[in-house]
């Protein structure tokens, strides 16, 4: 590692502007012990390392690195399609040319983000299409000639709520197998088996906790066997898993089956069975209705158990019953319909699928059952629905992921690797250990960002005057000071949003008020936006969610990061709420434990957007004036940069004019 990463080594013959970093050469030199297993590693939990490298270390080079030269199988897991692009199409190239020589390396993405042939081609069939599609539709037949992937990232002109895409997507649920007549020139299938020839493997978390979940049910698996695995953007771990750890059950996935059932029935079957088959289906697309009716109309998350104290026990599992049995009729129609077409196989095991998740998410013992309040906690699940503008979801969510990791993924692997500039809150990584079920006696290493943000960046928060996020006045001063502070760094701002809600307010009032362009998520592909908001050089993006993570542009295009507020959670999240009873049952402090150092992560994440590169400069204005008025508000600015703090606009307009100054 030493040789590779030192100032006359070969990354330095490789790039003209290469800084060598202590941090980078260190982390390598971790990772490579690691993985030779140079020294002794708990039992328990294998050869297991966890790295804070913040930004500007190079983490990605250091652990492909070593991870390439060992020549064994690994499995590197990204939790944003973004990196995954990343380290494919510019990292892997780089080390490439360094070492001279082809690396085996396979990018492989979630199912539904390529294209399904058979799904394309049957619904191209269905004349379904909308006036609106067709420019679509025409623009994907270009596409399917030339590419080699069916990946959706190629279609930068697709827009992120695209109704086509998921008509058309490779859904596992909807996959046929061997049964499909595209399978020769399936893209899946071609992935699947380049992947058993990769030596090393990119994947994101959702695909990698799948064949988990997989394994662990005994299903088979998505991932050929591997030796380790090294989780970029590691911070994700315990959501991901918690949602492939459970279950859940919705009248879209019911109705999205239904759809499908009655397509294939008037492609398949003659026109008295289609009318059959599809007067089933719209039977119980009603029975359906009347189960997603009993749900009040107030779309959120609440938990079933207190919905269900409004009903008898028998009159509750009268209606979840006639549901499932609906369901099974239809998987048995199914089932009788296979000699048919190569679909109906499938179309019986989503539906059974559906009727078990259905009655163990309804039915289970701790919701419905006469007994005590602790039994029902001991099943290590909390039960919630969710109602949305057109359907209802209900879902079963393991309330701790630390056991279920330690079974199902530290004693499986050889050895394993966590990674991401953030990882620890205030220094401290006791909340990612307690989370993730990592003992003390770990390795956990920190390596600091070495960009020089003393000089080169301020971090301005309003002054004390200034409302706290609760109060009325909040959403209209907070465009009153973005937009100012915007006109001063003239543009080249990404203002990122902890809700939608503030999103689209803040957005309006940007557009009707600055000159400059304003770019919105949502009307538009993420990369589409992001592309334009490199070449504009005076635009601004206004953003919400995945936005805070994997936005890399570096230069005078990004020069003014806001953020509205702190991003705390909704408390009233069921999921966040048995996390949180669970911690005060155990004598702890939920907020200071658990809360506190969620929103850190998240907001040390959004504030790393700024600093990508040691060149680059700018503004980080934090629009809550909690990081002074709370007694938390210490804890999270010890988690900041060590930017100089400002609370007057003056300061920024100063900031700006000297680096105007120093270009001239």
């Amino acid at each position: 590692m030493l040789d590779f990463f030192s100032p006359k080594g070969l990354l330095a013959k490789h790039l003209l502007d290469f800084e060598p970093r202590e941090g980078q050469r260190a982390m390598a030199e971790a990772v490579t012990d690691i993985i030779q297993g140079t020294h002794d590693f708990d039992q328990e939990y294998g050869r297991l390392l966890v790295v804070e490298a913040e930004t500007g270390i190079g983490k990605t080079l250091a652990y492909l690195v070593p991870a390439i030269e060992s020549g064994q199988r690994v499995v590197i897991s990204t939790a944003t399609l973004n990196l995954q692009d990343q380290i494919m199409n510019k990292e892997i190239p780089l080390i490439e040319a360094v070492f001279g020589k082809k690396i085996s390396a396979l990018c492989i993405k979630g199912r539904q983000n390529y294209l399904c042939l058979y799904r394309w081609y049957q619904y191209r069939a269905s004349g379904q299409q909308s006036l609106f599609e067709e420019e679509d539709i025409e623009s994907i037949d270009d596409w399917l000639i030339t590419t080699e992937t069916g990946d959706r990232a190629e279609l930068e002109w697709l827009s992120e709520r695209s109704p086509l895409w998921p008509k058309i997507s490779a859904h596992s649920n909807q996959c046929l197998g061997g049964d499909c007549p595209e399978g020769p020139l399936c893209f899946i299938n071609q992935l699947r088996k380049q992947a058993g020839s990769a030596s090393v493997l990119i994947v994101n978390h959702h695909l990698f906790f799948s064949d988990l979940a997989l394994r662990q049910a005994g299903f088979g698996e998505v991932l050929p066997r591997y030796e380790g695995v090294i989780f970029d953007e590691a911070h994700h771990i315990e959501q991901v898993a918690t949602s492939f750890f459970g279950r859940s059950f919705s009248q879209y996935q019911l109705i999205d089956l239904l759809a499908d059932i009655e397509r294939q029935a008037e492609n398949d079957l003659d026109p008295q069975g289609a009318e059959r088959i599809g007067a089933m289906a719209r039977g119980l697309k009603t029975r359906t209705e009347e189960f997603a009716s009993l749900f009040p109309a107030i779309t959120g998350k609440y938990h079933l158990k207190e919905f269900l104290s409004q009903f008898s026990l028998s009159a509750w599992r009268s209606e979840v019953e006639l549901l499932a049995r609906g369901i099974e009729r239809m998987a048995e129609e199914a089932g009788l319909m296979q000699s048919a077409g190569e679909s109906w196989a499938t179309f019986e095991s989503r539906a059974l699928e559906l009727r078990s998740n259905l009655l163990s998410i309804a039915l289970p013992d701790s919701l419905v059952d006469d007994k005590d309040e602790e039994e029902g906690k001991e099943s290590g699940f909390v039960y919630w629905y969710e109602r949305r503008e057109r359907s209802v979801a209900i879902s079963a969510t393991p309330i701790h992921v630390d056991s279920l990791l330690q079974r199902t993924l530290y004693r499986t692997v050889e050895w394993c690797v966590m990674t991401s500039a953030t990882l620890s809150s205030g220094g401290d990584f006791s909340y990612m250990r307690r989370r993730l079920g990592l003992d003390e006696s770990l390795q956990f290493l920190q390596f600091p960002s070495p960009f020089d943000y003393e000089n080169r960046t301020l971090l301005y928060i309003p002054p004390v005057s200034f409302p706290e996020p609760s109060d009325q006045n909040f959403p209209a001063r907070i465009g009153e000071q973005a937009l100012e502070i915007l006109k001063l760094s003239k543009g080249r701002g990404l203002v990122l949003c902890t809700s939608f809600r503030g999103m689209e307010s803040l957005a309006a009032h940007l557009e009707q008020e600055l000159e400059y362009p304003v770019l919105v998520q949502g009307r538009g592909a993420r990369n589409a936006l992001l592309k334009t908001f490199r070449e504009t050089n005076n635009s601004v993006l206004v953003a919400v969610a995945s936005f805070w993570e994997g936005v890399d542009v570096q230069g005078e295009a990004l020069s003014c990061v806001i953020i509205d507020k702190l991003p705390f959670e909704v408390p009233s999240d069921p999921v966040i709420q048995a996390r949180i009873e669970a911690i005060k049952e155990l004598g702890g402090n939920p907020f200071f434990e658990f809360q506190v150092p969620r929103a850190i992560l998240t907001l040390r994440q959004g504030v790393g957007r700024l600093m990508r590169a040691a060149t680059d400069s700018g503004v980080i204005a934090i629009m809550d004036v909690r990081l002074f008025t709370k007694g938390y508000g210490r804890r999270f600015r010890q988690s900041l940069p060590p930017s100089p703090v400002v609370r007057k606009l003056s300061a920024i307009e100063n900031f700006f004019a000297s680096a105007v100054s120093d270009t001239e």
